[in-house]
C-alpha cells in the first residue's frame, strides 16, 4: 500500500516580529534596557492603546503606536559618537553616590553635529578614577556591546608611568601573559584569592629614568588590569593615560570632546569585528609624552666690584 504524499504544512504567520519592547524603548533613548524593562513592569507604557506590562513581546517601532507615560515614542535615537579626553578625577558613569565628577559632566557641554543634542549617552568600557585618555561615547549599544567583548580582540594602547624600574623579566612576564587578581586589588572570594591569567600584551620604553614610562597595548580591559599587572611585579603605577582604542588616536584637549566621522564609525565597526585596522601614521599631540620640563639654569651670586668679602672674625686666644 502507498501512501499518499502528505500535504505541506502552511507557514506560521504567528511567528514574532519586530523587537523586544525594552529594546525600543532604550533606542529611543528613554533609558537603558534594565530600566525600560522596570518601566514596562510598572505598567508605564502603552501599545496601541493597551498597557503592555509583560516583558518579551515583540513590536514593531515604525508601525504600532508606542507611548511612555503618555508620551508617544517617534522612533529610535540617530546614533552618536564621541571621543572624550577624560581627565584625571573624574569617574566613568552617568551617576556617582559619591557625588564625584562625572564624564557626564563633561558631556553636558553644547554638543555639535547635525543629530540634535537630545540623545541619551553611555561610556564604551571604563577608565578608574585615577586614569586619564581616550574614552568613547555613544547611544549605539550594538556597538558598544560588540567593542567591549574580548573576544573581539579590540586594541586600547596606553602611557603608563611606573615608580621604579622593572626588570627585563618582569617586563616578559606582561608580554607573555601574567597572572592577576580577577576582582579587586586584595579582594578575596571564599577565602581564596580568585587568580586569572591575561592575554599577552605589548610593552615598549618610551622614556628612561628613575620613573619610566611605557606604551601598553592590550586586547581586554579586566577591573584595574593595567595597575594589578605592574604590581605583580612589584612596582607601583603612576599615571595612565588612554591614547588609542582601535584605529583612534587621541586627538583632544583635556575635557574636551568631539563628534567622531563616518569613517571612524567604520573603522571602530571593523575592529568589534576582529577585523584589523591601522592607525593614522602621524601621532597627534594629546597621544604623544610631552617633553620633561627643563630646570631653569641660576647664575651664582656675584658680589658688586670694589667691596671685601667679609671674613669671620678669628677669636682671641
Amino acid at each position: 500500500m502507498t501512501k499518499s504524499p502528505s500535504t505541506p504544512k502552511p507557514e506560521s504567520t504567528d511567528e514574532p516580529r519586530g523587537d523586544r519592547l525594552q529594546k525600543i524603548l532604550a533606542q529611543a533613548g528613554i533609558a537603558s534596557r534594565r530600566k525600560a524593562e522596570e518601566i514596562i513592569l510598572a505598567g508605564r507604557v502603552q501599545v496601541n492603546g493597551t498597557v503592555v506590562n509583560t516583558l518579551g513581546t515583540r513590536h514593531d517601532a515604525t508601525r504600532d503606536h508606542i507611548r511612555v507615560d503618555g508620551k508617544l515614542l517617534h522612533g529610535p535615537e540617530q546614533q552618536r559618537y564621541y571621543m572624550v579626553n577624560k581627565p584625571r578625577g573624574y569617574v566613568t558613569t552617568l551617576d556617582d553616590p559619591e557625588k564625584r565628577p562625572t564624564v557626564m559632566q563633561l558631556m553636558a557641554k553644547q554638543k555639535s553635529g547635525p543629530h540634535g543634542d537630545n540623545v541619551r549617552l553611555y561610556p564604551v568600557g571604563r577608565l578608574d578614577y585615577l586614569s586619564e585618555g581616550l574614552l568613547l561615547m555613544t547611544n549605539d549599544g550594538n556597538l558598544a556591546n560588540a567593542l567591549s567583548k574580548a573576544a573581539a580582540g579590540v586594541e586600547k594602547t596606553y602611557l603608563v608611568k611606573v615608580s621604579g624600574v622593572p626588570p627585563a623579566s618582569g617586563l616578559e612576564q606582561i608580554r607573555r601573559g601574567i597572572m592577576i587578581d580577577r576582582g579587586r586589588l586584595d579582594e578575596v572570594r571564599s577565602g581564596r584569592r580568585d587568580r586569572i591569567i591575561t592575554a599577552p600584551a605589548k610593552i615598549e620604553l618610551v622614556r628612561g629614568g628613575d620613573n619610566p614610562w611605557y606604551e601598553l597595548t592590550l586586547t581586554e580591559g579586566r577591573n584595574r588590569q593595567i595597575r594589578k599587572m605592574f604590581e605583580e611585579i612589584g612596582h607601583h603605577v603612576e599615571k595612565i593615560r588612554r591614547i588609542g582604542y582601535g584605529a583612534l588616536r587621541l586627538d583632544v584637549p583635556p575635557g574636551e570632546f568631539r563628534e567622531l566621522t563616518l569613517g571612524e564609525v567604520m573603522a571602530l565597526d571593523r575592529a568589534a569585528k576582529g577585523k584589523k585596522v591601522v592607525p593614522k601614521k602621524k601621532t597627534p599631540e594629546f597621544a604623544q609624552l610631552k617633553s620633561p620640563a627643563k630646570k631653569k639654569f641660576t647664575r651664582p651670586h656675584r658680589q658688586p666690584t670694589g667691596t671685601k668679602s667679609a671674613r669671620p672674625r678669628r677669636r682671641a686666644t
